[in-house]
């Protein structure tokens, strides 16, 4: 019997708009992302390296674009946040523990937040007992510490918890410690077919 999920946030319950961030940095000039922002990237996620020193990064390859035009195209990944995902999981909240652990930074944290209004994101962040960030976790998916972490930091049984994301290599690092998983297909399905009964063990 599941009586906790943990839930990533990207592509789960906000939308990530992975395209238009690409056609934002080429019209910047850069036209895919290389080993080097790549690697940056991870560090960011990390918490390892400041905003500044992340953003400016970008310079050795499209060095004619401003520090605002760097950030706001990092920034066009982030999408829309359907209400009825919201109403779903403040119903989840009153029969599960929830978290959330995603892999992000605060560029994109500070963006959502700023998107979506101070109403709704406090809403959002009501329904989890914990919220982790892994910048400020120190780690990121999918690393099996950072699970580990969680279950023993609120002492949680693994084969009583859920963990769902849409990264394959992030499920299989949770199933790797014992934890319940669902690999959400993005387009395919959606977080509220949640109690689809493959998706939820019983």
């Amino acid at each position: 019997m599941i009586d906790t999920i943990i839930f990533d946030f990207g592509d789960i319950f906000i939308n990530l708009e992975k395209e238009a961030q690409i056609e934002a940095f080429k019209k910047l000039g850069l036209n895919e992302p290389n080993e080097e922002l790549i690697a940056m990237n991870d560090l960011f996620e990390k918490g390892k390296v400041s905003e500044i020193q992340f953003i400016e990064s970008f310079h050795k390859f499209i060095p004619n674009a401003s520090l605002n035009d760097i950030r706001d195209a990092w920034n066009t990944i982030i999408g829309e946040f359907p209400l009825y995902r919201l109403e779903f999981l403040q119903l989840l909240s009153h029969k599960y523990r929830l978290f959330l652990l995603t892999n992000t930074d605060e560029i994109h944290i500070n963006r959502f937040e700023n998107n979506v209004g101070v109403s709704f994101f406090s809403d959002f962040y009501q329904c989890f007992e914990k919220v982790y960030y892994s910048y400020e976790m120190g780690m990121r998916k999918p690393d099996a510490a950072i699970y580990s972490y969680i279950v023993n930091k609120h002492d949680l049984s693994p084969k009583r918890t859920l963990f769902v994301d849409d990264k394959k290599t992030n499920t299989d690092a949770a199933a790797s410690i014992g934890l319940h998983v669902w690999n959400l297909e993005v387009g395919k399905e959606d977080v509220v077919d949640l109690f689809d009964q493959k998706h939820l063990p019983l």
